[in-house]
């Protein structure tokens, strides 16, 4: 199979995404993550566009990018301009990147439309950009925007553009599918008749309004297409952009094309996550390939069959692409659910104590508890069950107020006793609502014996109303989510009294983190 180039445009076609905005900082630190990764190109915006591009490239040109080429982007020369005067050529050259690409309208009706030029002086503009690119010492590529589009109304004229930028002498031809209108085998046959007329590699450039964004991309891999276009996790305007993170392993694992080396796409979830966590989105649990949830596994029968052999629910090895195999806990489970969590944390369990847990399970999510999100509360399930595993603390009573002060209005207060070994700690603390101050509480009588918790907070809240038609009497689903460094862990409570839910996921929230953190010098009482 032949060698796939990944252009990669986050940096200018991803945050044109609604939501998403990258600092210059941002930027770069993505941008070299990249070239780490082994993206070959990597885009870095439109010079000419703002002041934030022109300081990202000529930041830019002094990182070490591995081996990528870094391009820059803008358009061919404005109508009536010639092009050592036109101003978006003269910011390409200033970005002084290896690589630039050209966008050139290949869609007559966009031609007269949009560019108000004449059909013949929109391919001169296309040819004397390129060459003049070319004459500067630049590697060109050529998007030719709308193409598909462009193809099915007019392809001679289409076609024609092709061969003005050839003459030019274009590096690349990107067939862009602008609209995100396009279906797999249009793309794919319309694509394999460009092949086969230029003598220029091909390349793909699709969006996803359709949801085919990726599937238009490998299909046009299909028609001959040597290079995608792409963004990381499908950022992009409107629906997004066809996504690397997607085609990669498609093309890689799935049709046997050479795209990064093996050892690199190990790395596919950590630059998935990563980049997310810089655009500061949370990151897609149900991602196909590099979310939490791509190899988790819910329904018993699905979890019996894997703990026999893997491959029997899983497309590939989850190892491959650097994402892990889960079971998920719920009233769906089965016993194998339970072993198969077990086996993870190293708990010898027989087929009777899963039974057990499987059973407490189901009746506390009938109560208005769930699981799914909330592995920690499993995994302390599975602790108490053993012999030797003794409870770091139990509650003996707490008080919670909320009251509107003169002077300084709503005030929360709590007040919590607990038993530490042969010790009771009688704690009381102030918080900016009736939880946070629980949380304090807690925390703060904890702390002396444990000190470890003094590097863990709680960093998100979720409350949800289970039976609304109830009113004020209705059940309450607290999801709490807590981390210390870079561990982060979620426990579950359930009550029809909002604290007592919340005090249940607090509590175990705790004991956990002394589990987990155990190794980093957690005492006992």
């Amino acid at each position: 199979m032949s060698r796939i180039f990944l252009y990669d445009t986050t940096l200018r076609d991803g945050s044109q995404r609604e939501d998403l905005s990258l600092s210059v900082e941002d930027k770069l630190t993505i941008a070299r993550r990249l070239g780490e990764f082994g993206i070959q190109y990597i885009e870095g915006g439109w010079p000419g566009s703002n002041p934030k591009d022109a300081e990202f490239f000529a930041r830019a040109g002094r990182m070490n990018l591995g081996g990528a080429r870094l391009a820059a982007f803008g358009s061919t020369r404005r109508r009536g301009n010639d092009c050592p005067s036109d101003p978006n050529l003269t910011a390409l050259l200033a970005a002084n990147t290896p690589a630039v690409t050209l966008v050139g309208k290949s869609w007559d009706f966009h031609v007269t439309q949009v560019l108000g030029a004449t059909l013949e002086e929109n391919l001169r503009m296309i040819e004397e950009s390129i060459a003049y690119m070319k004459g500067q010492g630049r590697e060109v590529l050529f998007d030719a925007e709308h193409f598909y589009d462009g193809f099915r109304a007019h392809p001679e004229y289409a076609l024609a553009t092709l061969e003005a930028a050839e003459r030019g002498g274009a590096d690349w031809l990107v067939l862009c599918e602008t609209n995100g209108g396009q279906l797999p085998w249009e793309v794919e046959e319309i694509t394999r008749t460009i092949a086969s007329h230029c003598r220029t590699p091909i390349g793909v450039h699709c969006h996803n309004d359709t949801g085919c964004g990726v599937a238009n991309s490998i299909s046009a891999v299909r028609g001959g297409a040597t290079m995608v276009q792409g963004t990381i996790n499908g950022y992009g305007e409107r629906v997004g952009n066809a996504d690397l993170v997607t085609i990669l392993p498609n093309l890689q694992l799935k049709m046997g094309h050479e795209a990064v080396p093996p050892e690199q796409l190990g790395e596919l979830t950590h630059l998935s996550r990563f980049v997310a966590e810089v655009a500061n989105l949370r990151h897609d649990d149900h991602h196909p390939y590099v979310g939490h949830s791509a190899f988790a596994h819910k329904g018993g029968i699905h979890v019996a069959a894997i703990l026999k052999n893997p491959d029997t629910y899983q497309h590939i090895d989850p190892a491959l692409v650097g994402n892990e195999m889960r079971s998920v806990v719920s009233e769906l489970s089965g016993r194998g659910n339970i072993l198969f969590q077990a086996k993870e944390l190293g708990i010898e369990l027989d087929s009777e104590a899963a039974h057990r847990v499987l059973n407490h399970i189901k009746q506390l999510e009938h109560e208005g508890f769930t699981f799914e999100a909330a592995e920690a509360s499993v995994e302390l399930m599975l602790h108490r069950l053993q012999s030797d595993y003794r409870r770091p603390f139990e509650l003996i009573d707490y008080l919670v107020l909320t009251e509107r002060r003169h002077g300084r209005g709503l005030v929360s207060e709590a007040t919590v006793k607990v038993q530490l070994g042969d010790q009771v700690r009688f704690t009381a603390a102030e918080g900016n609502g009736p939880v946070n101050a629980l949380a304090s509480a807690l925390q703060e009588a904890l702390v002396g014996a444990y000190p470890v918790l003094r590097t863990v907070r709680l960093s998100d809240y979720k409350v949800r109303i289970l039976d609304s038609a109830n009113g004020t009497a209705a059940g309450t689903r607290v999801l709490i989510d807590f981390q210390s460094g870079s561990e982060s862990w979620t426990t579950v409570g359930a009550s029809t009294n909002v604290i007592d839910a919340s005090w249940r996921a607090l509590s175990e929230a705790l004991e956990y983190a002394l589990l987990r953190l155990a190794h980093e010098g957690a005492g006992g009482a």
